[in-house]
């Protein structure tokens, strides 16, 4: 097995931003991602307009990339989005220790 390892970035967006941040993530080394749709259900994100309770709708932006390209295509999906901004989102990274379907990221883990 290879000792390059994956990890799956999760970026949660207000809808339609998620086009801004794949453009950035791209532009820094991603080679493509998955787009969900998503809504949040935090107490600070709910409001209410005439008695009706209102939930923002979020994108979900799943990208599998090299360990090492992680951090650069996160800062620049937040710099791009503006995450640090109040409630435009949040970015996290999970390890990934096994690929199936994707022949690039599946020859890192051909002896597993």
């Amino acid at each position: 097995m290879s000792d390059r390892k994956c990890a799956l970035i999760v970026t949660i967006v207000n809808r339609g931003h998620s086009e801004s941040a794949m453009e950035a993530a791209r532009a820094s080394g991603a080679t493509g991602g998955t787009v969900l749709n998503g809504r949040g259900t935090g107490l600070k994100e709910v409001a209410k307009f005439f008695g009706i309770t209102i939930t923002p709708e979020k994108e979900v932006i799943l990208i599998l990339t090299d360990e090492e390209q992680k951090k650069p295509i996160m800062q620049a999906i937040a710099k791009k989005t503006g995450l640090k901004t109040r409630g435009s989102g949040i970015s996290f990274a999970l390890p990934v220790d096994y690929v199936v379907g994707a022949p690039y990221f599946e020859a890192m883990f051909e002896d597993a």
